[in-house]
């Protein structure tokens, strides 16, 4: 089998991505990336990849430079054969690497390497989560994943619309956190007093506050009673000694990380920090090809691993797999946002049962399938 295509689309929702102003939910993302493998034997791979679409596009349309180090992707991977995932990721780091090595390139790398274990499992018949080599389990608990809303009042409705839903656990993250701390520590409490305390509740700080290693334990503390499952991204990516000192605090509540980290070596970095749950975003961190050094790295570490997963249900079905081969599985990050372009272009969308469980997908590869149709509508390069 050769690969005869490469394709990117620019998807564009007719919202715009804002911060909820009440209980609603959050509009979600402004666009879209998706990545088509086209092969001679007819068998095509898809993938989604959180990512800046337009620069993403860029990288896999580049001509060939003759250097061998500033190669586009197309100019990569035309010709070879998609089966041969780890010669094809060292290939294209190699070739992208004085503009890569993280970023766009990383995450376009990621979404094509996705997409080869998806035609890899179509070519056998067989899902994704058997080529990792495990199936440990076929349902996954889903958090609800969404935004801060900007008052206790609003936060509890919120709860209220998921705990409704099925979900058994809530992740808030970034809006107004952050902002005031007296306000963080209100929403947290009244997070905490609307779900009860058998529905787990997760915080994502987001880093964008830049605060120092002093503040986020400060902050935990302030919202230890409330006994969040963990708190994640409160300090900036490459602050590895600043984790290592929050860790070192004493500091009960589980620490995350990762969805900005990039392949096995960087996680390997940031485990060595001190956090507890690493969540590589598979459409970021490398795709499947290093999903399986950072899962080594996690249980070499004794922590845990729950991929980050918040675009479409092509991110969501692979992260489904991961967490079917994972020896312990926490979670999977279920985007709840109200989009219609992330819901339309996928024909057979992944549902959640009453338990607040998700099936892992038993079909060919990712197991989704996309509508071009809907896909088309909402590209603007085609």
């Amino acid at each position: 089998m050769k690969i005869t295509d490469i394709n990117g689309y620019i998807l564009q929702s007719p919202r715009e991505y804002l911060n909820p102003q009440g209980s609603e939910e959050a509009s979600g993302v402004a666009y879209c990336f998706l990545l088509k493998i086209t092969t001679d034997e007819g068998i095509t791979g898809w993938s989604d990849i959180e990512t800046a679409p337009h620069v993403a596009q860029s990288m896999i349309s580049a001509p060939k430079t003759g250097s061998g180090f500033f190669e586009g992707l197309k100019e990569l991977v035309i010709g070879e054969d998609p089966f041969e995932t780890e010669r094809l990721w060292d290939k294209i780091y190699r070739g992208t690497v004085y503009y890569g090595r993280r970023g766009v390139a990383m995450q376009v790398l990621s979404g094509f390497d996705i997409a080869c274990y998806d035609i890899i499992g179509k070519a056998f018949n067989v899902p994704v989560y058997k080529l990792l080599g495990a199936g440990y389990r076929d349902k996954i608990r889903a958090y609800a994943s969404t935004l801060f809303r900007s008052t206790p009042y609003d936060i509890k409705k919120a709860c209220e619309y998921y705990l409704e839903k099925g979900f058994t656990a809530i992740k808030f993250g970034w809006g107004v956190f952050g902002e005031n701390r007296k306000n963080d520590i209100a929403l947290v409490k009244a997070a905490r007093e609307a779900a009860g305390d058998n529905i787990d509740i997760m915080v994502d700080a987001g880093w964008k506050h830049n605060r120092s290693a002093y503040d986020a334990i400060e902050l935990l503390k302030s919202i230890e009673e409330y006994k969040i499952y963990w708190l994640e991204d409160f300090l900036h990516p490459e602050c590895y000694e600043g984790y290592k000192k929050v860790k070192e605090a004493g500091i009960s509540t589980r620490l995350a990380a990762g969805e900005q980290e990039a392949t096995g070596w960087g996680f390997r970095k940031l485990i060595e920090s001190g956090i507890d749950v690493a969540q590589p975003d598979i459409s970021r961190c490398g795709g499947f090809t290093h999903i399986r050094k950072i899962m080594w790295e996690a249980e070499y570490a004794g922590i845990d691993i729950c991929p980050h997963a918040w675009l479409t249900d092509f991110l969501t079905a692979a992260s489904l797999h991961v967490n079917a081969a994972l020896p312990r599985s926490l979670f999977l990050e279920y985007n709840v946002s109200d989009n219609a372009m992330l819901r339309d272009i996928i024909k057979n969308p992944v549902l959640m049962d009453k338990n607040g469980m998700i099936d892992v997908p038993q079909g060919a590869g990712l197991g989704i399938e996309i509508d071009e149709t809907a896909v088309k509508k909402y590209s603007i390069n085609l």
